[in-house]
């Protein structure tokens, strides 16, 4: 049996473990996690730039991957405790972006200024509890290849938005986008998909 196993089943070991890498009351990792552990564990690819103002809260139990040349700008938060963050080659996550796993996002993709994106929610269906202490209902979110998502938008748990897809700003975005669509509102719809064929977005 493995160091980590051996841990997993104490459950007082588990605890004690949990409290070296965050508090409890305060679910972000402890200075030694951040500048010693979790380089050790995560991807940054070559030319990539995390802003030093970002909060990137990020847990070495599960995947925070960097692509090359990707940029996570000034006063984001990043947050892997729930899923993987994984983040393709030339993305960009814009100005107070949050992005909670597990979230994957392709390479060539992007986030406007204040985009929120998360996989999961928080679970409700004890009435009788409060929702914080409830399971998560944690279901991955997908932003494909080159799709970009506009300023001030909601990509809510468990949404596919295709490739090379536009949402306009300030969209709520609750179920899938078919690849090479432009959806806006609140729910998100799509108005218009690119054809191929005549090489131009039409409306739908």
């Amino acid at each position: 049996m493995g160091i980590v196993s051996k841990i997993k089943s104490n459950p007082k070991t588990k605890e004690f473990a949990l409290w070296l890498i965050a508090p409890k009351r305060n679910p972000r990792p402890r200075l030694w996690v951040r500048w010693f552990l979790n380089p050790l564990k995560h991807k940054k690819g070559k030319g990539a730039t995390i802003r030093r103002n970002s909060r990137i809260d990020v847990f070495p139990w599960k995947r925070f991957e960097v692509g090359e040349l990707t940029t996570i700008e000034s006063f984001c938060t990043v947050n892997n405790g729930s899923g993987d963050v994984i983040l393709g080659n030339r993305v960009r996550v814009g100005i107070g972006s949050v992005v909670i796993g597990p979230v994957t996002m392709g390479s060539g993709s992007g986030l406007g200024q204040h985009v929120f994106v998360s996989g999961f929610n928080h679970g409700y269906a004890n009435g009788n509890k409060n929702s914080s202490q409830q399971p998560l209902d944690i279901r991955p979110t997908v932003i494909e290849e080159e799709a970009h998502i506009g300023a001030n938008s909601v990509v809510l748990a468990g949404v596919t938005i295709g490739k090379r897809c536009q949402v306009g700003a300030g969209s709520v975005v609750t179920k899938d986008i078919p690849p090479f669509s432009i959806a806006v509102g609140n729910p998100a719809k799509v108005i218009k998909q690119y054809n191929h064929e005549t090489s131009k977005w039409e409306r739908v």
